[in-house]
């Protein structure tokens, strides 16, 4: 199997861990901090993050990370588009907005 298809199945059985875990990534770095930061109000659910750029996304979603960058949370979304690009697009965990978004 090829690098990058394997890399998109492992993406893709994340997705699945992510929809069994009740709305938190599977890939939080420490998951009671981020349990916390939601139960806070810091951040949002991944549930409510997918809904409100669900529309906005140029794919289907293989793969989430919840992510600390500058004392900011961002969920790291990959995105495989129809043409079968993998991208990466960050959107900030509190506010929902798309803050960049890249090719992989």
């Amino acid at each position: 199997m090829c690098p990058r298809l394997r890399r998109i199945h492992i993406l893709i059985l994340a997705a699945a861990l992510v929809g069994a875990g009740g709305g938190m990534p599977a890939f939080a770095r420490d998951h009671d901090d981020a349990k916390r930061a939601v139960e806070a109000g810091e951040i949002r659910p991944y549930a409510d993050i997918l809904n409100v750029v669900k529309g906005k996304l140029p794919g289907e979603v293989v793969g989430v990370k919840l992510e600390r960058e500058a004392g900011a949370w961002m969920y790291e979304l990959r995105v495989l588009d129809g043409t079968g690009r993998l991208l990466e697009i960050h959107v900030d965990a509190k506010s929902g907005e798309i803050e960049r978004t890249k090719e992989k």
